[in-house]
């Protein structure tokens, strides 16, 4: 009996310990988070105005804007999620529930697997060979969308696949039973269900996209520009226009980047100011798909 109450008090100890540790750690890593925000805020709030937000980049610190390169950046996210999301969450589907399981699948799976964690700069160098030289679609919105879909689509995959690992094999069951089809358990059942993780997959996923830099100066993204694309939307018939797809573009982590390569001072204030936009601009991207993820959960429970 004795030796029953040592090995709780031991294995007690060890949780209280392993609880403390974690703790610890957690406190360091948010107060360390807390003071690069601080610093940055610090730096950026004294930037921050509409005349900053509406100009484009100059040689001259106090008139440089970052219009062109947050235009660039939500236009480079709006093609990556087009074109990343559909695509990998049907390869996800497919290969959860359609692909036979056979050394094939096992190797494609170990692949994806791995490619989730290629550093970027190889992606970058891929689509440079594929997308600018080999497709020959330039240093475009298009080339850049397309490159960080090819970064996050691993992500996407396996989201979407652990996902429908979660939703229990009875359900399949019972549609089947009832003498639904594997494309109407899929549509009805299985998709629904397992929206939220692969929401918060994708919303992994366009984080690390929208952060990219590395990528983007190897397939040729410009560092100082001083227009927009076309727009999007026309007064004249069709109404919508794709020319944008072919623009050359820039973005804020690069801008930023070019910001804080220079010896004068208050471009690191400008590039702070860019730095605080970008994460706008994530926190709305990312509060725009837990929306969605909340609206079509309440949607499933009634």
């Amino acid at each position: 009996m004795s030796d029953f109450k040592r090995i709780i008090a031991k294995r007690k100890r060890q949780d209280f310990v392993f609880n403390v540790v974690g703790i610890v750690c957690t406190l360091v890593g948010i107060l360390t988070l807390g003071a690069l925000l601080a610093d940055l805020l610090m730096d950026g709030l004294t930037r921050l105005n509409w005349t900053f937000l509406t100009s484009f980049p100059s040689r001259f610190a106090e008139r440089a804007g970052i219009l062109s390169s947050w235009v660039g950046t939500l236009l480079i996210m709006v093609v990556t999620a087009f074109a990343a999301v559909p695509l990998g969450v049907a390869a996800g589907i497919y290969l959860e529930e359609y692909a036979r399981k056979n050394w094939l699948t096992n190797i494609i799976e170990i692949n994806i697997a791995n490619l989730a964690g290629v550093p970027s700069i190889i992606y970058g160098l891929m689509a440079l060979g594929l997308l600018v030289y080999q497709f020959r679609l330039g240093q475009s919105v298009l080339t850049g969308g397309l490159t960080l879909a090819f970064l996050i689509l691993p992500i996407v995959i396996v989201a979407t696949r652990e996902a429908l690992r979660t939703i229990p094999q009875g359900i399949r069951e019972a549609a089947y039973a009832l003498g639904s089809t594997k494309w109407q358990v899929v549509r009805h059942h299985l998709l629904p269900y397992s929206l939220g993780g692969t929401m918060t997959g994708i919303i992994i996923a366009l984080s690390r996209a929208i952060g990219e830099t590395a990528p983007l100066i190897t397939i040729g993204a410009l560092t100082f520009i001083a227009f927009l694309p076309p727009p999007p939307f026309e007064s004249q018939p069709p109404f919508v226009s794709f020319d944008w797809l072919w623009s050359p573009f820039s973005v804020l982590p690069i801008q930023m980047f070019n910001w804080v390569s220079r010896p004068d001072q208050d471009f690191v204030v400008n590039a702070a100011g860019a730095g605080l936009v970008l994460i706008v601009v994530t926190l709305a991207l990312n509060a725009v798909a837990i929306l969605i993820r909340y609206r079509v959960r309440k949607r499933i429970k009634w």
